[in-house]
């Protein structure tokens, strides 16, 4: 669960440029060797022999999993996914080479390449991909980045950095500058750049091509992408683009104008076997019934209201704050600044809620015992300064069950605290254990697969949604429709329900 100090909570290196450049010199004959790419023809410099990539893949894939809660259950789509990757494999400049493709399941939407083969994508993402080609266009991006070695590049310009601001600091005297430059270059090596993304997706193209898909699918899912992000950022009130923190763009910085000059520079066409649909009807059809949003393992949103069917509680926030379920926490902000957290305490063992309150690292004060509709608890406040001024802090914890411990961190800002006051008293005491038929009853929201009718609208179908704002927008969004596209006559959309989705497609 998140730390405290993470919620509570660009460096400049100055160097010697003699000393960098006998650095740059010296090292590639010291540490690692150049090879040819036989995926793009190039020179690159390693730190890393294959042998290495495949032991970090390895290493690290299991840890990836695991922290974008495992993998989907789903065998029907797993099965289907490595088939389309398989296929795109065997174009590749490497046929021989082994992949792993694995759907993760969580519902941001991203995708994710490691050295030794391992590609991943997100259930978040199967949403919102329209086709086969579309999905083909993802897992070919990613094996583009495995096969151009990006991965082993970004670990060698890593080290190099790290060693060339290890070696400012010796020129300059100061190991402050080499923490702070290594410091900088962590935050830059976060995502590929603007060339590995280009070259991916070149790549990528030349995949899809070779195994008789469209190569403008790439183009197209990324037009869905970006409207995705643009609604996201909407629906949690903040400026557009901001949202692409949590999903592929930001790992990927692309634009559809890239991967357009890429595939018009490939020279790609569309082999006419699979021009007519793109896979569409036979990739709908394996999704119809996807979990969409949260899963039962991580709870749901639903309007102003958390709810848990495996662990059994619910809580509500006040109407004028926007909830979202991260896999740390659950988080609900104001347009005002003012912010709800909650999480589970780790490792609290027999912790009361007083003794816990007691072990925070901030100084707390009015600490008092409360009861919360049968649960034992305990809450006290603090005035804490933040970026972004004095803020109010108050804090509840509550023990649930003997083996969890849960806690509420209101963050209000000074001048709003008394209005805020009432509101954020009653989501304290909206806390409650569910029984085990209101469990029963929660169900997750599924993508269910319909054939559009005579008489259907965009509107129409948007309402079958069980979202209480933006349902028009959500459905464009999620079909790849422009703000002006009308439905595909007598083609299939995806909607969201609630509950189960029968196997037929109406």
């Amino acid at each position: 669960m998140m730390p405290f100090s993470r919620f509570i909570a660009f460096a400049v290196g100055h160097g010697h440029r003699l000393v960098m450049g006998a650095l740059l010199l010296a090292l590639p004959l010291a540490l690692g060797s150049c090879a040819t790419n036989p995926a793009t023809g190039g020179q690159f410099f390693s730190l890393m022999s294959p042998q290495e990539e495949q032991q970090v893949g390895n290493e690290e894939h299991p840890k990836l999993v695991q922290s974008f809660g495992g993998e989907i259950a789903n065998e029907e789509i797993k099965r289907y996914v490595t088939s389309v990757g398989n296929l795109l494999a065997k174009t590749t400049e490497t046929p021989d080479a082994k992949f792993t493709f694995t759907v993760l399941d969580d519902n941001i939407v991203n995708a994710f390449a490691l050295p030794g083969g391992y590609v991943h994508i997100t259930r978040g993402l199967l949403a919102l991909v329209n086709d086969e080609a579309e999905l083909a266009g993802v897992l070919g991006h990613e094996m583009g980045h495995i096969t151009a070695h990006h991965s082993a590049q970004l670990y060698t310009r890593s080290v190099l950095t790290q060693i060339l601001a290890a070696g400012v600091g010796i020129a300059t005297g100061s190991s402050e500058i080499g923490q702070v430059a290594t410091q900088g270059a962590g935050v830059y090596l976060k995502s590929y750049s603007r060339e590995n993304e280009y070259e991916a997706d070149s790549l990528g193209v030349r995949y899809l091509t070779r195994a008789g898909y469209d190569p403008n699918a790439m183009a197209a899912f990324l037009k869905s992408l970006e409207a995705h992000s643009r609604l996201e950022a909407e629906l949690a009130g903040q400026p557009p683009g901001t949202a692409d923190q949590f999903d592929i763009m930001a790992t990927h910085p692309r634009t559809v104008d890239r991967v357009q000059r890429a595939i018009a520079e490939a020279g790609a066409g569309v082999h006419p076997a699979r021009a007519a649909d793109n896979g569409r009807e036979v990739y709908l059809r394996k999704i119809n019934g996807l979990i969409y949003g949260d899963s039962p393992d991580q709870g749901y949103i639903r309007g102003d209201r958390f709810v848990h069917p495996k662990l059994r509680f619910e809580f509500r926030v006040p109407p004028e704050f926007r909830l979202a379920n991260t896999p740390t926490a659950v988080m609900a902000r104001n347009p005002n600044g003012a912010v709800i957290g909650f999480d589970e305490v780790q490792k609290a063992g027999a912790l009361t809620p007083r003794d816990y309150l007691s072990r925070l690292n901030v100084r707390l004060s009015e600490a008092e015992d409360i009861t919360i509709n049968g649960l034992r608890a305990a809450t006290a406040m603090a005035r804490i300064q933040t970026s972004g001024g004095e803020r109010n802090l108050r804090v509840v914890a509550i023990r649930f069950s003997p083996e969890h411990l849960f806690r509420f961190i209101f963050l209000t800002p000074a001048q709003l605290t008394a209005s805020l006051d009432e509101a954020l008293k009653r989501t304290t005491y909206s806390f409650r254990s569910l029984s085990a038929a209101e469990a029963a009853a929660l169900k997750p929201y599924r993508i269910r697969v319909m054939r559009v009718h005579a008489g259907d609208t965009v509107r129409s179908l948007a309402l079958l949604m069980p979202f209480p704002d933006y349902r028009e927008e959500r459905f464009r969004v999620l079909n790849g429709l422009g703000p002006n596209d009308g439905l595909p006559p007598n083609g299939l959309v995806k909607i969201v329900v609630e509950g189960d989705v029968p196997k037929s497609i109406l």
